[in-house]
């Protein structure tokens, strides 16, 4: 049996530093060429689609009346890109409202950052690692011996941490002191300037906020979300007394929320019901016509369908002819299940089955929109003016605590009606419960990164599979794809994925709105990412696969904490080309894949060949959902790894493809922004609170590592002076917090008075106005109509819908989108 000795593998220690150099380069040149040719393909593939495919890929512009006067794209193969390159701020903010107006100011203010770092970066650090460092790219020779002569290390590099303490002495020696203390002052000059350009686009988002809110005057701007109404107060009557009681505004309407569970179900019900008899008919009928079709039942036709569709069921329909048609297809058949538990069953008539089934539950819903639910402490109040709403929801009203308690109300639209009859303490519970899922998830995804961390190192590979350490070693194409290219490869897999179950646990917490939700989402996003993708991958990405180690190395760091600083300071030079990598990876080629929108492409073909009724045809040509919480962690995550390596030895590498990576993306999002995707749910730029604190996350883990790696290198004087920095970047947050939050929440009393935000236009209308035709039409639904007002106990009975003829493939969708009124 062969034996491997693991020591022998050329992994960054001795002369072999230099190997380990080049096949970091190797690596990283095999991940430009790979991510540049997807990248490529994937572009000029969706160049050639975009005018050929418009119902994907200029579905907002055709179904959204706020994107319909966007300048159009010519159909050429780049003439579109200088056309969307010019559109302004001032439509964008038109269009797409202020969630997109806020995420793409994140990447302009990282792009003008990573600029400035990236200069400093070229002309200062990069000269001096060159000159006193003997830094070079690529490394040409061994670059440290055991006696640290004649060429010292690069500063700050992992080869240059010696094992023996007393070595770090000789280190500090052959550094210039001064040289330490270049790098104090980038520290500080990098963190002064990102928290200029906070406080600085805070303002300029502030300013453009409540001119823009201020200047509104819709149902949603009126109205207050009040909750922890007491028993005795739950009456629409007595709710407009005690609010006109407090002489802040007229009461225009009160929408007390109650127990409507056995409502909505019936509902929910009903929708499975009525697919299923589509399916049923839709089986039956074949390729036949539908137009020569009565049924058994009267029903109104209650909205427009797409053109091949048509509904099923008339008014003064001759039910017995129903049976007479034939098609030269049998009816279809349903099982039944009955008896001692459901243990019985027999086939019948599925169209006559459903339709029997949805008869009785319309009687059973139109009878409960007639009953009196029990009232729960929740109600939507709308008052006569913006100014008492904001009077409202910025005062206490109640003595008493955790009563009466005044918030800006959601739009109609973006409710979440069936969270409005959920009990206080069961949406405690519920969000405890949520957190006590997410810190037993960040448990597992520790134990999945720590194998996915090991593929970074020869000798975690060797210790688990010795035979493929060594063959790897022999062949360094295929050590750069294994030991970089499948790591980046499944971090970015994790990033897409992850963010759907915690998107699906943020609806559980019972939250009121979608924008509440879609918060949490991009908290809980950040959450992973930051904590488990960056911070656990970097302390265990050079540790050995070897789950003992891994067990030693969280045994000491509990007893000293200085272990935590030195390992990550150890490993944040290891993986310095790891998230070169990634980083390449995520803007040159996952981007543009983006921007292909891969995901609906490839999915379409399955979700058709799926697709049975008009009403499933009808949903295929919906626009794609924009959720800002996929995106903006991973957003956040490139821009918190360029921050922390921004004064450290790969920094212009780092800090210039994270300038590519903010500039692509800008691009890309705000393509999909304003012409492909839609959001639904508008939080009014609320994510910018979460932006700034994932920023002040990032600088003061910046100082952190920078205080540790200097201290590493004993100058320790230059790593106390970093002290006081992290601490003032903690009082900043604080005071940052203290000023600028309610302003985003709330909208100033004297912007209600001020003119509108974009020119004189008449009383009560803003340019958005203008623009837009409908007001906040981009904030709100005009579906739903601007009332406060459960769905469920006013929409009109859905109709089936039945297809006169089949189609099929993308030309369904672009006929079936120039009819379909939805």
């Amino acid at each position: 049996m062969v034996e491997y000795n693991c020591s022998l593998l050329n992994n960054g220690e001795g002369n072999g530093r230099s190997e380990q150099h080049q096949q970091d380069q190797t690596a990283l040149y095999t991940q430009l060429i790979i991510s540049i040719a997807l990248g490529a393909g994937a572009f000029i593939t969706f160049c050639i689609l975009r005018p050929r495919w418009t119902t994907l890929y200029a579905a907002r512009k055709q179904q959204k009346n706020a994107a319909s006067k966007l300048p159009p794209l010519p159909d050429t193969l780049f003439g579109w890109i200088p056309v969307l390159y010019k559109i302004s701020e001032e439509q964008v903010l038109a269009s797409a409202g202020l969630d997109a107006y806020v995420f793409l100011s994140f990447f302009k203010m990282a792009i003008k950052f990573l600029a400035i770092t990236f200069f400093f970066a070229l002309v200062v650090i990069l000269p001096i690692n060159v000159h006193y460092m003997n830094y070079s790219f690529p490394p040409k020779q061994a670059l440290v011996s055991r006696d640290y002569s004649p060429n010292p290390d690069v500063l700050f590099s992992t080869s240059s941490i010696p094992e023996d303490p007393d070595d770090l002495s000789i280190m500090a020696s052959i550094i210039p002191s001064n040289i330490l203390w270049m790098y104090v002052v980038f520290t500080y000059l990098f963190s002064a300037l990102a928290m200029y350009l906070l406080v600085t686009t805070t303002q300029k988002i502030i300013g453009v906020r409540q001119e823009y809110l201020g200047s509104q005057t819709t149902v949603t701007d009126r109205t207050i979300r009040l909750s922890g109404i007491p028993a005795e107060l739950r009456d629409e009557t007595k709710i407009t007394e005690t609010i006109e009681n407090l002489e802040i505004g007229k009461v225009e309407s009160v929408i007390l929320c109650r127990d409507w569970k056995e409502l909505d179900d019936m509902m929910a019900q009903r929708l499975v019901f009525l697919r299923k008899l589509e399916e049923a008919w839709t089986a039956h009928l074949g390729c036949s016509r539908a137009g020569s079709t009565q049924t058994s039942r009267e029903r109104a036709p209650s909205r427009a369908v797409v053109r091949e569709d048509a509904p099923l069921l008339e008014n003064g329909g001759d039910g017995e002819q129903n049976h007479a048609a034939t098609y030269g297809v049998s009816r279809p058949q349903t099982r039944v299940w009955y008896g001692f538990l459901g243990l019985q069953n027999h086939r019948v008539d599925a169209i006559d089955y459903y339709e029997e089934r949805l008869r009785r539950l319309d009687e059973q819903i139109r009878s409960a929109r007639e009953k009196e639910f029990k009232p729960m402490p929740l109600a939507f109040v709308t008052l006569d003016s913006v100014a008492a709403c904001q009077m409202a929801v910025q005062a206490t009203m109640d003595p008493r605590p955790m009563q009466l308690l005044a918030n800006p109300a959601p739009a109609p639209s973006d409710v979440i009606w069936s969270n409005t009859y959920v009990t206080r303490s069961s949406r405690i519970t519920r969000a405890w419960s949520v957190t006590l899922i997410i810190l037993i998830l960040t448990v597992f995804w520790t134990a999945l990164l720590v194998p996915i961390a090991g593929l970074v190192s020869l000798k975690s590979i060797c210790s688990v599979w010795p035979q493929l350490a060594f063959a790897l070693d022999s062949n360094p194409i295929s050590q750069s794809l294994v030991a970089t290219g499948l790591p980046t490869a499944l971090i970015s897999l994790l990033t897409v994925l992850v963010p759907f179950l915690y998107y699906w646990l943020s609806t559980q917490q019972g939250m009121l709105s979608q924008g509440e939700v879609e918060m949490s989402l991009i908290s809980k996003n950040f959450f992973f990412t930051f904590f488990n993708l960056f911070l656990l991958f970097t302390i265990f990405g050079t540790a050995s696969i070897s789950y003992s180690k891994v067990n030693d190395t969280l045994a000491g760091a509990s007893k000293d904490a200085s272990e935590i600083a030195r390992k990550l300071a150890t490993s944040l030079q290891d993986l310095d080309y790891f998230y070169i990598n990634l980083i390449i990876l995520q803007a040159l080629g996952l981007f543009p894949f983006r921007l292909l929108e891969f995901g609906s492409v490839a999915l379409y073909p399955i979700t058709l060949l799926g697709a049975k009724t008009p009403r499933d045809y009808a949903e295929l040509v919906q626009p794609p959902v924009f959720s800002y919480g996929f995106y903006l962690p991973q957003t956040l995550l490139i821009f918190v790894i360029c921050t922390v390596y921004s004064a450290l030895q790969s920094s212009w590498m780092i800090l210039f493809f994270g300038l590519v990576y903010f500039l692509i993306g800008s691009f890309v999002y705000k393509y999909q922004l304003l012409y492909a995707m839609d959001h639904r749910q508008q939080s009014t730029g609320q994510a910018w609170l979460i932006i700034c604190n994932c920023v002040v996350v990032g600088l003061i883990f910046f100082e952190i590592a920078m205080a540790g790696l200097l201290a590493l290198r004993t100058a320790f004087y230059s790593s106390i002076v970093i002290i006081p920095l992290l601490a003032g970047t903690i009082w900043f947050n604080v005071i940052f917090r203290r000023t600028f939050d309610p302003l985003m929440k709330f909208i100033a009393l004297r912007s209600l008075n001020s003119k509108p935000p974009f020119g004189d236009v008449s009383p009560g209308e803003s340019r958005y106005n203008l623009d837009t035709d409908h007001g906040r039409a981009i904030d709100e639904d005009e579906e739903t109509g601007l009332r406060y007002i459960n769905p469920n106990l006013i929409i009109p009975l859905e109709e089936v819908w039945l297809a006169k003829s089949h189609v099929n493939g993308m030309a369904h969708r672009d006929e079936a989108v120039e009819d379909q009124d939805v």
